[in-house]
């Protein structure tokens, strides 16, 4: 193969697997947006006083998601890298997207959720759920209180 058609296909292959990975970064900012907004969304839903507790499906399942777009992106930053070496002497494999060699490369789904990229975004978002479950609760946090008041008060009054 010419050298000018080499580096064209190398340099199309480079740009696909780029164009790849800018969409799965729109994807992951997207995920937080709807995140965000789903949250935001069934708190607004008035219902009984576990209702609030339905939050919590949209935040873990966007902040699933969201994790599997990054290790997808890694994936293709990964196939991006051994492209720019790969190539250079060999041409089989041309225009194969395929990220399948490179999982052992890439952290779970799991331990993404919990890296440093994503987890401070949707541990934030849960703890204000559950500061807003505590908040909207206060009737019931006000009632546990004064029963456990009640209680010491009789373990200390010898009843």
């Amino acid at each position: 193969m010419a050298s000018i058609d080499k580096e064209k296909i190398l340099i199309e292959e480079i740009k696909l697997v780029q164009d790849i990975i800018k969409r799965m970064a729109s994807n992951s900012f997207n995920v937080k947006t709807w995140a965000v907004t789903l949250v935001a969304a069934t708190l607004l839903i008035k219902g009984n006083s576990n209702h609030t507790f339905i939050a919590f499906i949209p935040l873990f399942a966007f902040w699933f998601l969201d994790a599997y777009y990054l290790q997808q992106e890694r994936l293709y930053r990964e196939l991006h890298k051994w492209i720019i070496k790969y190539r250079v002497d060999h041409d089989d494999d041309l225009f194969n997207m395929s990220t399948t060699k490179f999982k052992n490369n890439v952290q779970s789904v799991v331990r993404i959720m919990f890296s440093i990229s994503i987890f401070p975004f949707y541990f934030g978002i849960l703890i204000l759920l559950i500061a807003y479950i505590f908040i909207a609760n206060t009737d019931h946090i006000k009632s546990f209180f004064e029963c456990i008041q009640f209680c010491l008060n009789g373990v200390t009054n010898g009843k």
